[in-house]
């Protein structure tokens, strides 16, 4: 199960994160400041799973973001680079190519394909074409009518 995913930037700017079991707000900062800075010292070859505290965190590298997810300790490394790359398909097929843009200025997108993705740490949509059904239904629900005559 996911404890929880990061998304952050090569100069280790927090721009997304999902906590799917209780922390303080000042264990999460502690947390979040102590993982940045270790995934950020790594070389690039160096594997992409580590053991960090009672985690084994799995992170990702795609353009200027990293995805970081900490799981269990008896949990699959190579199921969680699964819902990783998962969910960048799913940005990536929203946004066109996704960047780090898209996920400052349309956070709550973000949020939501996460969300339809994941439910409590678990995976919950397996299908890319689902999820994305149910964003486009968000989008309709969210724009203004602007065919509305007074």
């Amino acid at each position: 199960m996911l404890q929880f995913m990061l998304l952050f930037s090569r100069q280790g700017k927090l721009r997304l994160q999902k906590w799917y079991t209780p922390h303080l707000e000042k264990q999460k900062k502690k947390i979040t400041r102590e993982l940045i800075a270790t995934v950020l010292t790594r070389k690039p070859k160096m594997c992409n799973f580590l053991e960090w505290r009672d985690y084994k965190i799995v992170y990702k590298r795609y353009a200027s973001l990293y995805f970081c997810c900490a799981i269990e300790e008896n949990d699959n490394e190579l199921l969680t680079l699964e819902i990783i790359h998962r969910y960048v398909e799913l940005l990536d097929k929203y946004f066109g190519s996704v960047c780090e843009l898209d996920i400052i200025f349309n956070f709550e997108k973000a949020y939501f394909m996460l969300d339809e993705l994941m439910l409590g740490g678990e995976i919950q949509e397996t299908s890319k074409k689902n999820v994305l059904k149910a964003i486009q239904a968000q989008d309709l629900l969210s724009e203004p009518d602007f065919y509305e005559v007074n």
